[in-house]
């Protein structure tokens, strides 16, 4: 997973979040996920684009950020191309389940945390600059809890993306859509990013999302020391590495509506996992599909990961089945999660060579 594992399913979703919005407003929310305008006034772009005027734009992302529609603006990061990022899991025993989540979300580097429905029971992301700083917060949540970790980096991605519409009654993601286009693209967990002194405070100083204001970018170069030209310039070639995934308005899949996730694990034959990982990939209602490792001496088999999001848990597992009967013929497990236990955009506390 890229530093979004899916959405938990405990938040109150609004069922009339569209009441009192607009067909302005349901272009932000859906056409402007990803694209945001990379300019030193990109509300003006925007608003140009909208036939409104700047400070109506603003105002409009602005009310749609407080009512939650919204998760923030800004930069979604990619943690494994940017440094070292893994999804693991820990068995918490249900007596001492909120102090373990408390252990385990007490990192910044942990950026989420699901309860899932399963022996495996808590789900978690870590993201650091380094697999040295990666591996030491896993043995010390280990120590700390007693509990043993499932560590599963990411090793292939196949099609990884929660940008998808959301102004509509779809029962499941992207149902209206006929396919995306999916790769096998190989992760080294040893990635440290080919990133200059700018780049490393303009991804530390961002990774909590852009400042609403006209001037966003200008204000993110007054943050770093930096003049604005030069930070338009690394936030372009930073998008152009993959460092930076998209920009856009971050919306929050579980106020409109999509309350139910799943994340299947199959066990897939090992030669045909680039022909069958692509080929899912391409299916429009996958919305995460990637490689990461069988962990045989902890009796996890599986080594294909996908994810399903929905409005309903009806259409998510019958979608899964879709998958089973039509492309994935092997054995599996439907992991969905039941509660959020913490969820950010990819955290650093810093990006230096060594990890710090």
């Amino acid at each position: 997973m890229s530093s979004a594992e899916g959405d938990g399913a405990d938040a109150d979703a609004t069922d009339d979040w569209r009441a009192g919005l607009d067909d302005v407003d349901a272009r932000l929310i859906d056409d402007y996920q990803s694209g945001f305008p990379v300019a030193e006034r990109p509300f003006g772009v925007v608003a140009d684009d909208l036939g409104i005027d700047e400070g109506e734009a603003l105002d409009r992302v602005k009310r749609l950020r407080e009512r939650g529609v919204f998760r923030r603006f800004g930069a979604v990061l990619n943690p494994p191309v940017i440094g070292s990022s893994t999804l693991a899991a820990v068995s918490a025993p249900e007596d001492r389940f909120e102090e373990i989540a408390e252990v385990i979300n007490g990192y910044r580097q942990v950026n989420h945390n699901y309860r899932r429905d399963h022996e495996w029971n808590q789900w978690f992301v870590v993201t650091a600059a380094s697999r040295e700083t990666r591996d030491r917060i896993l043995a010390e949540i280990e120590e700390r809890t007693g509990c043993s970790v499932l560590n599963l980096p990411m090793l292939t991605d196949y099609y990884i993306d929660l940008e998808f519409p959301v102004w509509n009654d779809d029962a499941f993601a992207r149902e209206s859509i006929e396919s995306t286009e999916a790769a096998a693209t190989r992760i080294s967990e040893s990635a440290t990013g080919d990133l200059s002194a700018l780049d490393r405070a303009l991804l530390v100083e961002i990774q909590d999302g852009f400042p609403l204001t006209a001037t966003a970018y200008r204000d993110v170069a007054d943050a770093v020391g930096a003049d604005v030209e030069d930070v338009l310039a690394a936030i372009e070639r930073l998008l152009a590495d993959g460092c930076i995934k998209r920009i856009g308005c971050v919306v929050n899949h579980i106020v409109t509506g999509f309350r139910n996730n799943c994340m299947v694990v199959w066990d897939v034959p090992d030669d045909r996992l680039d022909e069958l990982g692509e080929r899912v990939g391409e299916l429009p209602y996958v919305t995460l599909c990637y490689h990461r490792p069988r962990r045989p001496d902890q009796d996890w088999p599986y080594n294909l990961f996908t994810m399903v999001h929905g409005r309903e848990a009806e259409a998510v597992d019958a979608k899964i089945d879709e998958l089973a009967d039509d492309y994935l013929p092997f054995d599996h497990e439907r992991l969905y999660s039941t509660a959020t236990l913490k969820q950010t955009g990819a955290q650093y506390e810093e990006l230096v060579g060594d990890g710090g």
